[in-house]
Parts: structure tokens; sequence; C-alpha cells
């Protein structure tokens, strides 16, 4: 067996030297996927009144059933002034206060007539005050990643404002002297240099602030100053000369500024070739050129790091369950991440599973792990995976 660190030893050792970052406040409408950084209470009861479940009649379930008398109506948005008494009736309409003295409502469907209604118990069809949460009880608990339904929660119990941690600010350099932008010409051995795209867009979408230094050549005096500026950031993420060729001037440029390396390479494919190291509080992850792998190495060791910094309960990998299509050859060595297309829970490999093949990648919404080991996955065997 390999003696590299395989993906859970790598990440333990990743989430090792996170440190979380402060806090800010934000207008919770503008809060989408950030993660709380103090408990989200509510400001006040919800609902904050007895309230209607339906339209129908306000009445008191002593009284039913029965033929009551209707002597007013409650209406959405305002208040209901008096109370009802014996044998008496209210129209109401969902959501309106449920006047003193009753105590369920009947729906406008088991009415008949004026207002003869059905049996109800007490309570039915009442939503009652604080049903949902009282004041000051917790709504969304520290280190959650605020989604639309946190955020209708918080508005919904009051919250004008919430705690969160501060976005990490992150840098990509892209090197390699054959990359150009696309669009333009290419000449002999040049390439369209495309991970400064796909990290840029993963590292949003996990939350950080981010920017994009132009490709730099591989050149010592560029590939360091591009490097030194990198690190003045929360995480610097390199892609490409992490290798072992000559003109892979990554690794050993970061030593020179004062980073130490935490480990270099894993046992997981694509992406062995990762490196991750530390200057101060900044994170960096030199991850392969080849745009799959650093497509990989992302998901399996920088992701989880950002929301680690941002203080979530679960900074991941989140794994999912499914079943193979087809049967898979294991690796001995190394555990692999395959690129696979859903269909419920069974997962079909895409055609094209190379490092370099980020185009036959667009079609793949998942990345299966197939453990290290001798033999076969067989077809429908259990696997877990990411979705991407």
């Amino acid at each position: 067996m390999s003696s590299l660190p395989g993906i859970e030893e790598a990440l333990l050792q990743v989430l090792a030297h996170v440190v979380p970052l402060g806090a800010e406040e934000v207008p919770v409408a503008e809060a989408a996927g950030r993660v709380l950084a103090e408990p989200g209470t509510a400001a006040g009861d919800l609902p904050p009144f007895d309230s209607s479940a339906m339209d129908g009649f306000a009445v008191r379930a002593a009284d039913t059933p029965g033929a009551l008398r209707v002597v007013g109506q409650s209406a959405a948005g305002g208040p209901f002034e008096g109370a009802l008494a014996e044998g008496e009736a209210v129209t109401i309409s969902t959501g309106a206060v449920v006047p003193a003295g009753a105590d369920a409502v009947v729906p406008v469907e088991r009415a008949t007539g004026e207002v003869t209604v059905e049996r109800v118990e007490r309570g039915e069809n009442v939503r009652p005050t604080g049903g949902d949460v009282r004041a000051g009880e917790v709504v969304v608990e520290v280190g959650t990643v605020l989604r639309p339904a946190q955020l209708g929660a918080l508005a919904a119990a009051g919250v004008p404002r919430v705690r969160v941690a501060r976005r990490p600010r992150a840098v990509v350099l892209p090197t390699g002297s054959e990359l150009r932008p696309p669009g333009t010409p290419l000449g002999p051995g040049e390439i369209y240099e495309s991970n400064s795209v796909l990290l840029a867009a993963q590292l949003a979408s996990a939350g950080a602030e981010v920017t994009v230094l132009p490709p730099v050549a591989d050149d010592e005096d560029a590939t360091r100053d591009a490097l030194a500026r990198g690190l003045e950031s929360d995480v610097l993420v390199t892609s490409g000369g992490v290798s072992v060729g000559p003109h892979d001037l990554v690794r050993r440029l970061l030593a020179e500024l004062g980073a130490r390396e935490v480990f270099w390479r894993v046992a997981v494919k694509p992406g062995k070739p990762v490196a991750y190291a530390t200057r101060g509080d900044t994170l960096v992850f030199g991850l392969p050129g080849n745009p799959v792998s650093s497509f990989v190495g992302f998901e399996l060791f920088v992701r989880p790091a950002l929301r680690a910094l941002q203080g979530a309960r679960d900074p991941g990998p989140h794994w999912l369950p499914g079943r193979l299509s087809v049967a898979l050859r294991r690796n001995d060595h190394r555990d692999e991440l395959v690129r696979a297309r859903r269909s419920g829970d069974l997962l079909e490999p895409i055609v094209g599973q190379e490092s370099h093949m980020i185009a036959r990648s667009a079609a793949a919404d998942a990345l299966v792990l197939v453990p290290r080991g001798d033999g076969m996955l067989d077809e429908g065997a259990q696997v877990r995976w990411l979705q991407i």
C-alpha cells in the first residue's frame, strides 16, 4: 500500500491548521451563503398572535355543532375588536387574528347555510401564539450555512441583522509558460488557461472573496513576486508547478517565502501531486495543472478549509449514498474519484476519465469515490459521492 496520506488523513491535516476568521454584522437579506457566527434568536413570538390556519368561522368549540350568529369579520392584517359570546361566530380569513373568546376555527367548507357548523375541537385550525418559536429562542444555530430556508425563518422571526463570519479573502494564481487567455490564437505548445475560471467559481461558491492574478510564466522572479502577493490573503490557491519537473517552481519558492509545507502528494486519483502549506494564518493549496485534478483537489481539501475558516459546523466534504450503474476496477494504491452522471441514486461514469479531460467533465454532476483496494466494485455496489 502507498505511504502517502489518504483523503481523510490529508483533510485532517488541512483542518488542523485552520484558524477561524472574525465576524461581521450584515442585513439578513444580504446573508445568503454566509456562516452564522452568533445564534439567530427570535425577536418576538411567531406567530405573534393566535391566528387562523384557514378561511372559515372563528367559534367557541363548546358551541359546536350548531347554528351560530355571525357578528363580525376578522381579516388578515388588522385587529379584531370585542370578544365572542356564547352562540356567536366571526367570519375569519387565513392568518387573521382569532377573536378573544374563540378557541377554534371551522373551515368554510364545513359550514352550511347562514352559519350552521360541524363539530370542532378546542384549538382546531388555530395557530397559537409562539407555536413556531417563542421570543428569545434560537431559530438558527451557530455554524449554519445560511440557505433560503434559514434566511426566511430569521426574517419571519423579526431578525433584521445577523453576525456572520467574514468572507475569506482568496487569491488564485495559475502558473505555466504555456497558458494563453481563451479567445486568443494559440502558438505551438500553448493551451487556453481555464483553471483560474474554474477555481474562482469554486472559491466564490464556498463563500470567498476572490482575486485572480494573471498567469505567470515559468520564471523564478515573476513567480516569486506573484506568490508573495498571494500570501497576503487568507487563502492562496495555485495551479500547476507542484510536480517534480525542472519548471515546477511553486513549492520551492513558497518555502523561500516562509511557507511551511504540511504535505505534498495524496493517495488519490486524479490529484496526487496536491501540496498544502501554511504561512502564519494563510492557507496555501498548490493544486495540479491538469484541470480535473485541480477541480477534484479543490472539492476534497480547499472547499472544506474555506467552510472551516468561516466556522461551519460541518465543513465537509458532504458525501452522499448511491449505487454504481456499472462495475468499476479499483486502484491498488489510490482512492479514485470518478466523474459520473446521476439518475436517482444510480451513478453512471462518463466516458473519458483522464485528468486533462475537463470538457468531458462538463457532462458530470457527481464525483464517485472508488476506495483503493484489489478487484472490482460490482454493478449496483453502494458507493459515496459528492455533488458537483
